[in-house]
């Protein structure tokens, strides 16, 4: 009965491909609450139901388009050097990665959500695991590290792509002067009960996202160096 269904649904001149590009479009620009099939509809120049004839729901279409993102993640990993070292290698992932995701905070979500039908999120998966599994470690501890530094890249890009305040937004607030207006805030606290606050405001003060970003990341990446060079590494 629902091949009948499906086999009377007027096709529209469009593909797969060419819906899935136009529910990132929607992504981008507002966000999943604005991904809807009758947008989506709208927005190729069908009618809803020849949406249904590529994919079954909106959760398809989400890990569609997550899929159709990291596709270009790969692309731009396709010159990393086989017989670099191997940390470098998992340092350019991670960055590229989280570049993508702090352009792209939905992305966050559905990353890795269904692996049959988000294969590039798998094979980026099992890309960055072959450049842990150069360091000798122990199956756990290959396991581990990845998810550590996958938990670490997409929840620190998923936080730092958030849209600002709406006044930084509309121009009426320097991005700069937000960041100074929280730092004051934190000068204003009493110095006996928040004495870390203090110790760090200057340096919350005026700095950048991509830095913090990564001296995170150098310090999980130093971890993990200590751990492969630890003799009993492989015993844990």
């Amino acid at each position: 009965m629902a091949s009948e269904r499906r086999g009377n649904r007027r096709r529209v001149a469009h593909s797969l491909e060419a819906v899935v590009d136009a529910a990132v479009q929607l992504l981008d620009e507002s966000g999943e609450a604005a991904l809807t099939f009758r947008a989506l509809a709208a927005r190729l120049g069908g009618g809803v139901g020849s949406v249904y004839w590529y994919v079954s729901n909106k959760d398809e279409l989400l890990d569609r388009a997550t899929d159709h993102v990291l596709e270009g993640v790969l692309t731009a990993l396709d010159g990393i050097g086989a017989d670099a070292d191997p940390i470098d290698n998992i340092r350019t992932m991670a960055e590229t990665l989280f570049a993508a995701i702090a352009e792209r905070p939905w992305l966050a979500a559905y990353f890795m959500r269904n692996t049959t039908i988000q294969s590039n999120a798998l094979l980026f998966y099992e890309r960055l695991g072959q450049q842990v599994m150069r360091l000798d470690l122990s199956p756990r501890r290959c396991f581990h590290a990845v998810s550590a530094i996958l938990g670490y890249v997409i929840g620190v890009a998923a936080d730092l792509g958030q849209d600002p305040p709406p006044e930084v937004v509309e121009g009426m607030v320097a991005a700069g002067d937000h960041l100074r207006s929280i730092a004051d805030q934190w000068r204003a606290l009493d110095p006996a009960d928040y004495p870390f606050m203090h110790y760090i405001v200057d340096e919350f003060d005026g700095h950048e996202d991509i830095e913090q970003f990564r001296a995170g990341l150098e310090l999980l990446l130093a971890g993990l160096r200590l751990d492969a060079d630890s003799p009993a590494s492989d015993a844990r």
